[in-house]
């Protein structure tokens, strides 16, 4: 060829458009993607309606949860009969003492003596009461009397006898009725169970 097409030199010049792989890397690119998205689609579909591994294996599972706590055994309270209650009285009312004590042997208490308080208690028991007794008593007779007059205070002394002191304070009214009392005691010979645990 000759004029403005002469070949010159040792390079001939290309005659076809060079191939753009820009396009060919994004059509791959784009292909590896949505044969991704289809795999993804798929497995959901299957674990929609057959279930997955990991639940099949938690329904499978069998809970942890621990077994309730035992209910701790009934405690042994003596019988109302079983307990001597001495009656004094340490309020200026007068005749309370003996009020008191009919109204405990209507109850089933066996009633000693009855009497003013000792000058050591007298007009100095500003609650409604004070138990007053061995110190066996703390576990056994005071919370059984204690049921027939909340909010008495308890005390132990030195004696050896098994009788206990019911010394009326100011702020005394009147017993629980014997439902309440009822109710208290059958609380204190069963004692609630502790919560168990959750899952």
């Amino acid at each position: 060829m000759g004029g403005k097409y002469r070949v010159t030199g040792k390079a001939y010049p290309r005659m076809r458009r060079p191939r753009r792989r820009g396009r060919l890397v994004l059509s791959a690119v784009a292909a590896v993607v949505a044969l991704g998205m289809a795999g993804w689609g798929t497995l959901q579909l299957v674990d929609v309606f057959t279930g997955s591994d990991k639940q099949a294996s938690a329904a499978g599972r069998p809970k942890t949860c621990s077994s309730p706590a035992p209910a701790p055994p009934a405690k042994a309270l003596p019988k109302p009969g079983a307990i001597k209650v001495n009656v004094y009285n340490a309020t200026p009312r007068s005749g309370l003492a003996k009020s008191a004590a009919d109204e405990l042997k209507k109850r089933g208490f066996v009633i000693g003596e009855v009497d003013n308080a000792p000058a050591a208690y007298d007009k100095k028991v500003p609650g409604p009461g004070l138990l007053l007794g061995a110190p066996t008593a703390a576990d056994g007779a005071f919370p059984v009397l204690a049921t027939q007059l909340p909010g008495t205070e308890q005390k132990t002394d030195a004696r050896k006898t098994a009788d206990i002191d019911l010394i009326i304070g100011t702020k005394f009214k009147a017993f629980s009725t014997p439902a309440a009392a009822a109710s208290a005691l059958g609380a204190l010979a069963k004692p609630a169970p502790s919560p168990s645990p959750g899952c």
